[in-house]
Order: structure tokens, then sequence, then C-alpha cells
């Protein structure tokens, strides 16, 4: 999940609240390693 903060947005872990990455300046890069963390995770 992509969260705003004062910093920029930042990736965390919606289980564990865990900062996946960050803080980046656009919310496209942040949905950019939102990508990156989903492919790794799933490919098995």
């Amino acid at each position: 999940m992509i969260i705003k903060t004062s910093k920029g947005y930042m990736v965390k872990s919606e289980k564990s609240g865990r900062n996946l990455g960050g803080p980046y300046k656009t919310r496209g890069e942040a949905e950019k390693r939102l990508k990156q963390v989903e492919y790794f995770k799933h490919r098995g």
C-alpha cells in the first residue's frame, strides 16, 4: 500500500506495516516500486 507522509510517498506492507521503499517524491515512483514488490512476491 502507498501512504503519503510529510517526507513523501512510502510503500508499506499491508499485513505487517513494514517499510518496503521510499520516501519517493511522486506517487508514480511509489507505484513503480509497489509493482516491483508484487512481481517478486508472486514470482515463485
